[in-house]
């Protein structure tokens, strides 16, 4: 069920109606109906995965009580390391075994053997990732006595199963979702009226923007040894913006989505393209997963504390460990070490810290040198894109190789004005709103109703107007 599906369409009203008219008298009924809508929209998936879910559910809960409970220091890493082998040898069987198998085999076949390895012929379970590592957190928490464990089941399995989230994140922390799902939720009109306003920026990111630049990125990706340089270009830029607005644009409508049942997710993106320095764009990208690996892997191996070579090694193992986590293909891996190369400069320089507030706060234009800055930020993404595009490291060396040849300063034959008018305007609006949580939060408050009513159908208008095929979130196959 996608969220920008007719099926989602009502599904939603369903469960809101349901929540607040039905189930409001009591915040436990309330949870047992998330619980049980969170179910049916993962089932709509593929079912035959939801005993994937439910066990890892119950393996987290039971081991978070069982260490908590402990009596010795060896019963609780016992059932620690049960919760976090179990896990993550799923998470690798499913979503890592053919990598593994393949790359052994190559290995093998470059010394002259040859074998025939099994392969797993099967779909990764969707969202694994995500609720995975919502558990994972969860029992790391409770093993360093940061938390202690939830002894309700249902409110345990809601904070990993929460529809909004389920699929592709935030990837949430128990002590930020979990007290909210423990109290009572009264409806708000203008946390609604926000959350749906985000959903609207969501879809609009999503079906305008994301659907429309991989039509585009699709075609020049995949037939890239037959196009030009300033095409593989063209395409390269379309996929940067196709990727953005795909993931933020899912991350809005789940934000959006939580704020109508009364629950804050946390944020997942800040406007990173408009980020002044490498550092800048990973707090600003992908937050849940880059606080997520800082505070249960680059912190416990030290951070930056240590020595020179300390602080090196931390900073290539946090990258690679976060390519890898994207997906098994050696791409990934290149665009994770291709992030620390970049960087690299800025700790070495303890420069890494520089930019911590928004561009340009308090002015309508940034300046001379936050243009050069950000341009170049964004120039450096593009090119690490085109690794985590790239079918396999062949075809993304072909097509940066194609890039720089003579038919670079060519005109490209893959012009579509009307997704450039509509990037222009899409970049417009979210360097307004970038002071903001999202970038229609406070767009247009000072306006007419009139106008301001008049601009969000203008949004809707063009949903439907450049609305295609449905297509799958990105971030859903990882």
């Amino acid at each position: 069920m996608l969220f920008n599906s007719i099926n989602f369409a009502l599904f939603l009203p369903i469960v809101f109606f349901l929540y607040w008219f039905v189930a409001n008298k009591n915040y436990k009924h309330q949870n047992i109906l998330l619980l049980v809508a969170s179910y049916f929209f993962y089932a709509c998936w593929d079912y035959r995965f939801m005993f994937l879910l439910i066990f890892s559910t119950l393996l987290d809960y039971f081991t978070g009580l069982k260490m908590f409970d402990a009596k010795t220091s060896i019963g609780k890493k016992f059932w620690f390391w049960l919760s976090i082998g179990v896990n993550l040898g799923f998470l690798g069987f499913f979503k890592y075994y053919n990598f593994f198998a393949e790359s052994f085999a190559e290995a093998l076949a470059n010394f002259g053997l040859h074998v025939d390895v099994w392969m797993l012929n099967v779909i990764l379970p969707v969202g694994i990732s995500f609720y995975t590592f919502h558990g994972l957190s969860y029992v790391i928490d409770i093993y360093y006595n940061k938390i202690k464990p939830e002894r309700n089941f249902i409110d345990y399995a809601v904070f990993v199963s929460f529809f909004p989230l389920l699929v592709a994140g935030p990837i949430e922390r128990a002590t930020h979702l979990l007290p909210q799902i423990q109290r009572a939720r009264k409806f708000d009109y203008t946390t609604a009226i926000d959350g749906l306003r985000q959903i609207l920026w969501g879809l609009f990111k999503k079906i305008v923007i994301a659907d429309n630049c991989a039509e585009y990125a699709n075609l020049i990706f995949n037939d890239s040894a037959h196009q030009s340089g300033s095409n593989l270009v063209l395409g390269a830029l379309f996929f940067t913006f196709q990727i953005y607005c795909d993931f933020s644009g899912y991350s809005d409508i789940a934000l959006g989505t939580a704020r109508l049942f009364g629950v804050e997710l946390l944020r997942n993106f800040a406007f990173p393209y408009f980020s002044r320095d490498i550092a800048e764009f990973w707090r600003r990208w992908h937050i849940s997963l880059s606080t997520w690996f800082r505070d249960y892997l680059y912190i416990p191996l030290g951070g930056s504390k240590g020595g020179t070579w300390m602080k090196v090694r931390n900073t290539f193992i946090i990258f690679l460990v976060s390519g890898f986590w994207h997906g098994a293909n050696w791409t990934f891996i290149a665009w994770g070490f291709l992030n620390a190369l970049y960087f690299l400069p800025l700790l070495l320089a303890n420069k890494n810290r520089n930019n911590i507030g928004i561009v340009a706060e308090g002015r309508m234009l940034p300046n001379v040198s936050e243009i050069f800055s950000i341009g170049i930020t964004f120039l450096l993404t593009v090119f690490a894109w085109i690794f985590f595009r790239a079918n396999n490291m062949t075809h993304a060396l072909s097509y940066i190789k194609g890039i720089f040849t003579k038919s670079l300063l060519s005109m490209p034959t893959v012009l579509p004005y009307s997704i450039f008018a509509l990037l222009v305007f899409f970049i417009t609006i979210e360097w307004i709103g970038r002071e903001h949580q999202y970038a229609l939060q406070r767009l247009g408050m000072k306006w007419p109703k009139f106008l301001r009513l008049s601009f969000y159908y203008l949004l809707i208008i063009l949903i439907f107007a450049f609305m295609g095929k449905e297509q799958e979130f990105i971030y859903f196959q990882f």
